[in-house]
């Protein structure tokens, strides 16, 4: 079943087949466990598009805001009473000048910042885009062959879902974060996948 903010999350998986699952040990209360999932409710709503095409992805290095400096895909945070999906188009045509085609639904990712403030992104896939990506002060385009994708220069996450995404997988994820460096996560390629969450109220 989809949820979105203020919806009850099941939270991370029990480890089975399917599912990563780390949590270090020596982060006493920086854990997965240590946070209540079922009524976590994220500080932000955001996206991320992915375009794949010819063999590449479309990433971005982010220019300002959170992640500045890394690469990743475009996106951002909802406006009020925004659709992901409308979010997603939206960002991307502001950071690229470019405009994703059929954008579909492709993993949901939880990250919990141990400062306390709380991101749920909803992270699309598009085959192809209208427009020529091109640089604007959000952001620098990049397309990155899917065989030498640039993982050391992006979040940590990043290199645990982002092959999923590339293969057609549908995923669901958890993470623990204090500034760059992860310190836990779960992931699962069967989790709930919505479309219409909304942005919290201002």
């Amino acid at each position: 079943m989809s949820w979105g903010p203020g919806d009850h999350d099941p939270g991370p998986p029990s480890p089975r087949r399917g599912t990563i699952l780390a949590v270090p040990h020596d982060h006493v209360l920086r854990r997965l466990p240590d946070i209540d999932w079922t009524t976590w409710t994220p500080t932000d709503v955001a996206t991320l598009v992915f375009v794949v095409r010819d063999g590449h992805v479309l990433l971005i290095r982010k220019k300002r805001g959170l992640g500045a400096g890394k690469i990743n895909g475009p996106g951002g945070r909802l406006d009020p009473d925004e659709t992901p999906l409308a979010c997603a188009v939206r960002e991307m045509q502001e950071e690229l000048l470019a405009t994703p085609v059929d954008p579909q639904p492709a993993g949901e990712l939880s990250f919990q910042f141990v400062d306390g403030y709380g991101i749920h992104v909803h992270v699309f896939r598009a085959p192809d885009c209208l427009g020529t990506p091109t640089e604007t002060p959000e952001a620098t385009p990049l397309w990155a062959r899917l065989d030498a994708i640039p993982y050391a220069e992006m979040w940590a996450d990043d290199a645990l879902w982002l092959p999923w995404l590339i293969e057609g997988r549908r995923f669901r994820g958890w993470f623990v974060f204090d500034g760059d460096r992860m310190l836990a996560h779960a992931l699962t390629d069967d989790g709930p996948v919505s479309a219409r969450a909304r942005a919290p109220a201002p």
